[in-house]
């Protein structure tokens, strides 16, 4: 009898300790064990940017219509608490993030990546937008993961790119159906992403190798027009009949725009208007709230989906000769502690655009035309290049660093 016990237990923990995994057909099935506490799946953990979450193989998942189920338990959504301590978010927007990545079969993409941002509160998920930092890490984790063929003409240098190799990643993003291009550091034999060097970021510590992102033809990301209004002002009429100046744009992601003046707020400092400041002050988020959905009909979208389009607050000086544009951005109806990376994006972008609220405020003497903009933010700075021929955004291109943190099973 007590070798029976002893094997039933032995068969038991077995069972619990055997992953679910998914086929990658058509139709999803539970290959092994039915136990609710012992569902899990492949993923990294994983930083990118001023962002961190999950990196996950689509053959890993369920069908997309069925990741409702798997996805916000994973990062411990819905939480009334806010706080994401059953799961691998972070209670707040930029780390309650996750990227599925498989192989594309597009001739000019190496990889597709559907972003997804986890409702905290809720559990909801938005697949509505792209996020530009956690993307700077989809290439060199699919590189890594064997997800790239052809590996060795994606490579440079090192003389090329100076005393390093440089690999070249072509990422489709399914949530705009646009093209990022996604050049990193690669070291070794074989060849494997390398995160060491020499390069600062702003909102993290420490030095680490850069990795270019280059946004391809990002105007209309989810408008079709990097002015979906076709005005560079346009005015907006709040539930309360009041009105309030506003700048609708979409490259990369949609944004709206205002000047903090224009809220009522005078003197508006940096140091003392923060993100701690805005979510101190319910009232004033329950206000850019209602300007943000007003953005959003105006721009032809729901104004119902929280991840687009955001709210950014434009000071009306930049406070420093370094900066040309002084921005506190909103996502997730949360004041940002740095900037959406999209977003970031965007306003660079609308810094070029002649008449916008962002060129009239942009610190440049040499007026608004197309070139790199510096924009300020809570955690310091960020530069971003536009490449603008004939009126059109060719590209828009920035850098960021993004780093492994741990690789195994998600249990959900």
């Amino acid at each position: 009898m007590r070798q029976i016990i002893h094997a039933c237990k032995a068969l038991c923990t077995t069972v619990r300790s055997i992953p679910v995994r998914w086929d990658s057909g058509k139709k999803a099935r539970r290959v092994l064990s039915t136990l609710h506490a012992n569902r899990s799946f492949p993923a990294l953990f994983v930083r990118g940017g001023t962002s961190n979450g999950l990196i996950i193989q689509r053959r890993h998942l369920p069908p997309q219509e069925q990741w409702h189920t798997v996805l916000p338990a994973a990062m411990s959504s819905p939480d009334s608490y806010g706080r994401q301590l059953n799961g691998m978010g972070g209670g707040i927007s930029s780390t309650s993030k996750i990227c599925v990545i498989s192989p594309s079969t597009r001739p000019d993409a190496d990889i597709d990546f559907t972003f997804v941002q986890v409702g905290i509160k809720d559990g909801a998920l938005d697949l509505a937008g792209n996020c530009g930092n956690m993307s700077s890490a989809v290439g060199p984790v699919a590189w890594d993961e064997g997800l790239i063929t052809d590996r060795a003409s994606k490579v440079r240098g090192p003389g090329e790119t100076g005393d390093y190799q440089e690999a070249l990643v072509r990422v489709f993003n399914t949530n705009t159906s646009k093209i990022v291009q996604s050049r990193f550091r690669v070291d070794g034999n074989p060849l494997a992403y390398c995160h060491e060097g020499s390069y600062e970021m702003d909102g993290v510590p420490g030095t680490q190798s850069k990795i270019t992102l280059s946004f391809l033809n990002p105007a209309g990301a989810k408008t079709g027009k990097a002015l979906p209004t076709g005005n560079s002002v346009d005015v907006l009429t709040l539930p309360d009949g009041s009105h309030i100046r506003a700048s609708l744009a979409d490259v990369s992601n949609p944004g709206v725009f205002v000047r903090i003046d224009d809220l009522g707020i005078k003197d508006a400092n940096p140091t003392t208007f923060n993100p701690q400041a805005i979510e101190a002050d319910p009232s004033l988020k329950t206000m850019l709230e209602s300007i943000r959905q007003a953005g959003a009909a105006k721009m032809g979208l729901d104004p119902k989906t929280e991840s687009v389009p955001k709210i950014v607050l434009l000071f009306p000086e930049p406070g420093s000769v370094d900066i040309d544009v002084r921005c506190l951005a909103l996502s997730m109806g949360q004041a940002h502690k740095a900037v959406p990376l999209t977003l970031a994006l965007c306003l660079g972008a609308a810094a070029n655009m002649p008449g916008t609220l962002a060129a009239q405020v942009r610190n440049s003497k040499e007026g608004c035309r197309g070139g790199s903009v510096i924009i300020g933010h809570p955690s310091g700075t960020v530069e971003i290049g536009a490449t603008i021929e004939d009126g059109q955004i060719i590209s828009a291109d920035l850098l960021r660093t993004a780093r492994v943190l741990m690789k195994g099973h998600v249990y959900y």
